[in-house]
């Protein structure tokens, strides 16, 4: 027992890993506070989660040029000084931070007031506002056996990422009743990310006719991404973004076409459901979802797709799908063997190891 202050903002990848982790810590005694951006998605997720939220002042830190370089160092300095007198005051025994350029101050400025700091990396390669947070750290969580190598030595730990625990409890008769599906047959899901994914939805429209032949198709198809020629398709069924529906909907999935962002390719670990993955190119993205997808499917996890050859020959698309479903056995008992399949247990821990670490040390 004790206070955590959580910290990570900037897109909702890098809040559901604390969102995941509030109700345990809750459950555990622990008092949770959240530090993050004035106005960021961060804010109004973690205010519907009832806990206490501090705004700082955060700026991007850019590897291109750009007139903000110069302004953006005063807000990081501003949001550092801000940071320090939050923490001085909660007097948290740990901060947890998720990344995003908004953690950046606050880590520094536990490290200043002697907190100890535990942070998770979602991707593969760590992302620069992670790499910037590297030696203000006692812990880096993981989620991928690679990961290990790209950290200082005895700073990493392999702990899988933290799963909404409502995301585990869909089930299939709600899918059913959800889709107006019979159940009769298996159940093909696209899941893009909240802007969905233009190729992907083109590819599985395009080769709708033939799909349906042997599936029940779901299709989260991203904001503004609906497509109403297709509307009342029997067995076909389009939403643009879920929220509390979606565990119904993964629990209905037999198989999973989704992009490679880690959140969601854990996720689907979590939930042990077989899945295609096309990771964002080169040419629209770091590679982080390029090595995400590689680190998958070499663990046996999932069928990776390179979206420039989908795009060139669609007819690959439709063999992945029917090959995984026909394999689904194989990646089930893949997923089950997994360490990574819920991080909520093991952060947890690595938090509470810091902690008594840390008491053991000053004491």
């Amino acid at each position: 027992m004790g206070k955590v202050v959580l910290t990570g903002g900037g897109t909702a990848g890098h809040v559901t890993a604390n969102i995941a982790l509030i109700p345990r810590m809750k459950k555990d005694g622990y008092e949770v506070y959240y530090i993050g951006s004035y106005d960021g998605i961060e804010k109004k997720m973690v205010e519907a989660e009832g806990i206490p939220y501090t705004g700082i002042s955060t700026g991007k830190l850019r590897r291109y040029f750009d007139v903000k370089n110069f302004s953006d160092p005063i807000r990081v300095l501003k949001g550092y000084n801000e940071a320090r007198k939050a923490l001085e005051e909660i007097k948290p025994d740990i901060v947890f931070s998720k990344g995003g350029f908004v953690a950046v101050p606050v880590v520094w400025a536990a490290r200043s007031l002697h907190i100890p700091v535990v942070s998770h990396e979602s991707d593969m390669t760590p992302g620069l506002a992670n790499r910037l947070s590297v030696r203000a750290c006692d812990k880096i969580c993981c989620n991928f056996p690679e990961t290990l190598a790209n950290l200082p030595k005895g700073k990493a730990v392999l702990t899988g990422s933290p799963i909404r625990e409502k995301l585990l409890q869909g089930t299939r008769e709600e899918g059913l009743e959800m889709t107006g599906f019979d159940g009769k047959k298996p159940v093909l899901m696209i899941i893009g990310g909240s802007l969905g994914s233009v190729a992907i939805n083109n590819a599985v429209r395009e080769l709708l006719p033939r799909f349906l032949e042997d599936f029940d198709i779901v299709h989260v198809c991203g904001k503004n991404n609906l497509d109403e020629s297709l509307k009342d398709t029997k067995g076909y069924k389009q939403y643009e973004f879920l929220t509390n529906g979606l565990r119904n909907l993964y629990a209905l999935a037999d198989v999973v076409i989704s992009r490679a962002g880690a959140n969601v390719i854990c996720e689907l670990v979590a939930l042990k459901k077989p899945n295609i993955l096309i990771p964002l190119p080169l040419d629209a993205s770091r590679g982080d979802q390029i090595l995400n997808a590689e680190s998958f499917e070499k663990q046996g996890f999932s069928y990776v797709l390179d979206q420039h050859k989908m795009e060139e020959d669609i007819e690959l698309l439709y063999k992945a799908v029917h090959e995984v479903y026909l394999k689904k056995s194989g990646y089930i008992i893949a997923m089950q063997n997994s360490d990574q399949a819920n991080g909520v247990d093991r952060v947890l821990q690595v938090l509470r190891d810091v902690v008594r670490e840390n008491q053991e040390k000053n004491s």
